[in-house]
Formats: structure tokens, sequence, C-alpha cells
């Protein structure tokens, strides 16, 4: 599995306007198994890079392809079946229980008013058991704490899709508590299961702790691209950001930790 944005262009067009280009000749490739974060500050690109990845909006110019296959040659369906999303925040129209919302993933393996069969019903329990909220099964999604509701969310990609998890600000509003749960949720999923994630994030913390590639950008260019502790450094937070950083090992978390400490000298007044 591989899949790569090569010289992606991408505008905003507002009805009488100037459009605003996103994306400004974006190349990356996300290596098959990789757990890749797109880090940068508000308005670089991420979210829009994550929706072409998604097949969800389609390149002013530049290919977006999986497994060498344009994106935009496969059906909605076609392609969910290979790639899920899972959103920031998910708001169902009914009160749907926890079942429900994960046999919802199985929606691009059943044909056109098809109903879901026995084979469904186990993926969805194995997406359960997987997230470790089997025994919220029968509970309404709505009367779920946050940390919960994002941990149903993943359980129904992980029934929909087996190849790539796109995620979009996982930990978003979530409580410390329920952050640590979904990071480490997240974490094991990769490990063990071997899927392909990519994730969109501004906790620079989160994405050190579980992301072994990073797509730094900056303004709608990629800044960086590589192993993490070669591309999460104190200078390239400074370029991001204009903010001088601590970056270093913690011994005590194992990983790469981020500590903020001020506003460069030279932070620029035209940083996004």
């Amino acid at each position: 599995m591989s899949l790569t944005a090569e010289h992606v262009f991408h505008l905003y067009r507002r009805r009488g306007a100037t459009p605003i280009q996103a994306l400004d000749d974006v190349s990356v490739t996300i290596p098959t198994g990789s757990f890749t974060g797109l880090i940068g500050p508000n308005g670089c690109g991420k979210s829009t890079l994550l929706r072409l990845l998604a097949g969800i909006d389609r390149p002013a110019r530049g290919d977006v392809a999986l497994d060498g296959r344009d994106v935009a040659s496969y059906t909605r369906r076609e392609y969910a079946r290979r790639v899920a999303v899972v959103p920031q925040e998910t708001h169902p129209a009914f009160d749907y229980s926890v079942m429900d919302m994960v046999l919802m993933g199985r929606h691009p393996h059943l044909g056109p008013f098809q109903l879901e069969g026995p084979d469904d019903y186990a993926a969805a329990v194995r997406a359960l058991e997987a997230t470790h909220v089997e025994h919220l099964a029968d509970r309404a999604f709505t009367a779920l704490s946050g940390g919960e509701k994002q941990r149903v969310v993943i359980a129904s990609a992980l029934a929909q899709a087996g190849d790539v998890m796109l995620l979009d600000e996982p930990t978003a509003s979530l409580d410390l508590g329920s952050q640590l749960d979904v990071t480490g949720l997240l974490d094991r999923l990769h490990r063990e299961r071997g899927a392909t994630m990519v994730m969109a994030t501004h906790d620079l913390n989160l994405a050190a702790s579980v992301c072994d590639t990073l797509v730094l950008l900056r303004r709608g260019r990629v800044l960086a691209h590589g192993a993490t502790p070669d591309v999460l450094t104190s200078a390239t937070v400074r370029d991001l950001y204009g903010v001088e950083a601590d970056v270093q090992v913690h011994e005590g978390a194992g990983h790469l930790t981020v500590v903020p400490l001020r506003r460069s000298r030279a932070a620029a007044t035209d940083l996004q």
C-alpha cells in the first residue's frame, strides 16, 4: 500500500474575494505501516492535505494516489473500503447506539439496500473489542463521554477499512485523561495491527509520542518531512511557530517532548 501526494496545489475560492492558496506544490509519501503526523500552525494546510488524502476534495493541480492509482478514479465506496476517516467531532442526526455507530463503518462493504449480515456484526464486535468499548455496545452514542465517543468513532473506522486511517485532531477538546487513553489506543492499534495512520494535530507532544514520521507544514508548503527525531527540533519549532522551545527526550516519557519557552526574538509577524 502506498499513499502519495505529488506536486499538489489547492485553492479555496470565495465568491467575490481573492482565492486562498491552501497548498503550494506539496509532495509527500506516506510509508506503508507508518504513523505520520501532519503538524504546523493554524492555516498551514494540515486539514486540507488530510481531506485530499481522504478523497473528500480534489487538488487544483497535482496528483493524489493510492497504490499508484489516482484517488479520483476510485468510486466512493471502493475507496472507503481502503481508507477510513476519523473526524475531530461526530454529531449523528439520530440517537444511535454504539453498535449502530460501529456498524456504519461496514456500509462501504454492502450493496445497495443490503443489510448487515453475520460477517459485518463480527467485524463490528472485533472493532469494539480492539478499542475496549465492547461493554458500551448497547449504550446511546450521545450519552457517552468525549473520550468514549472518540474510541467508538475509531472502532467504526477499524470496522470500515483495513489499510489506512486518517485522523483529524483526534484528541481535541478531550480532558487530559481521555487524551492519554486515546493516544495509548492509537499507539497500540498501530503497533499491533500494523495500520497506516495519518494524523493532523496541533499537539506536538502527542505527535512526538506516537508518530514515527512527521510532515511539517508552513504557509501551505512542506518545511520538513522525515523521521520524527530528525525533523522535530528546536530549530523547526522556531521556524514553524516563532517560538523558542526545549526539545529533548524525556526520561520518564521515553520520547521527545516539546516545552515552549518564549517567543523568539525573530518571531515573524507573517507566521500563520
